[in-house]
């Protein structure tokens, strides 16, 4: 992964630069009430030990210069099998810290983990919890969890939420502005994007194309579509229902999809080919220009998927990869 070798290092000042920047400041008052979709969370004093579940929750305490007590292992785009990906090992090494416990939740939440690494709050702003899920965590500790609904939460979101429960709101915000002020000149450097519509397919079988799943409006990818200038077709807009993240339509209505000016999905050219050579979605104007992004099992198709470390480390070069579809 050469290419994005300078957004990484991009990454890595940004987050750097947000650290110093971010102190001081004014200190929360406590007891603090946060509300979210599963409840209140309640906590009496500012808490040291910071564990994190899920996707991705992690990287706001340690954005913030915070080292978590435990956090989930990177299942997906994980090149070295470690269980942490890239700009997270990068933001590890500035902060010259070691990898603290990881959960592994191939099969869910590790509980019995999360529980031994003795957490003083469990950040899970982007997560699917169950309320089993968080009454069982609330057991171990309080518990921050999404605002809407599950894998709903935005990043902009996610760094709010989770830099809350950990009493570092001043520091979360301004991690935000720095991100959103990074995103939007890339937004302007890549004025080809601007108003084109773009698709997120989930993970397409090329043995089986009957049905086509998509990420709706609610996802934070499809958000992220949003951020960068692209709009979205009809038949994304009319599924993305409160709380909804992922649709679904039948391939005999492949018409619906006219409107798609860019299709990004993981895959390699096995898919390209049965997405050619299948009668209906080869109808596709998408498909016959050739507007895909095809993402795979890389830290790349991981960072598609935009999180508060993630999108230094891509920005530019995802974008590149859009503007270069938008084109055809």
């Amino acid at each position: 992964m050469a290419l994005f070798h300078r957004s990484l290092a991009v990454c890595v000042t940004l987050l750097a630069a947000c650290s110093l920047s971010a102190a001081p400041v004014g200190a929360q008052q406590y007891p603090l009430e946060i509300e979210h979709a599963l409840g209140t969370t309640v906590l009496a004093e500012k808490p040291e030990r910071v564990a994190t579940v899920a996707w991705a929750n992690h990287e706001v305490p340690l954005a913030l210069g915070v080292l978590p007590v435990g956090f989930a292992a990177a299942n997906f785009g994980d090149d070295n099998g470690n269980g942490l990906l890239p700009w997270v090992e990068a933001r590890l090494e500035a902060l010259d810290a070691k990898p603290p416990a990881l959960f592994d939740e191939g099969d869910g939440i590790d509980f019995e983990a999360v529980a031994a690494s003795q957490p003083d709050v469990i950040l899970a702003a982007y997560s699917g919890l169950s309320k089993v899920d968080y009454d069982t965590l609330s057991q171990i500790a309080p518990v921050v969890a999404y605002s809407h609904g599950p894998w709903a939460t935005d990043c902009r979101e996610m760094v709010r939420l989770n830099s809350a429960g950990m009493g570092m709101v001043e520091e979360g915000q301004a991690l935000v502005e720095q991100i959103e002020a990074q995103i939007t000149a890339t937004a302007a450097s890549h004025p080809d994007l601007a108003g084109k519509t773009a698709m997120f397919v989930t993970h397409l079988d090329p043995t089986n194309l009957g049905s086509i799943s998509f990420y709706t409006d609610n996802d934070a990818r499809v958000q992220f579509f949003h951020d960068l200038g692209l709009a979205s077709p009809e038949v994304v807009k009319q599924n993305s229902t409160p709380g909804k993240f992922a649709g679904e339509i039948s391939s005999e209505l492949i018409d619906e999809l006219n409107d798609v000016d860019i299709l990004v999905t993981y895959g390699g050219q096995p898919l390209i080919d049965q997405l050619v050579a299948h009668p209906l979605t080869s109808r596709l104007p998408v498909v016959e220009r050739g507007a895909i992004v095809l993402l795979g099992n890389t830290p790349l198709g991981t960072a598609a998927n935009p999180t508060p470390m993630s999108i230094s480390w891509l920005l530019d070069d995802y974008a590149d990869l859009l503007s270069e579809a938008a084109r055809k």
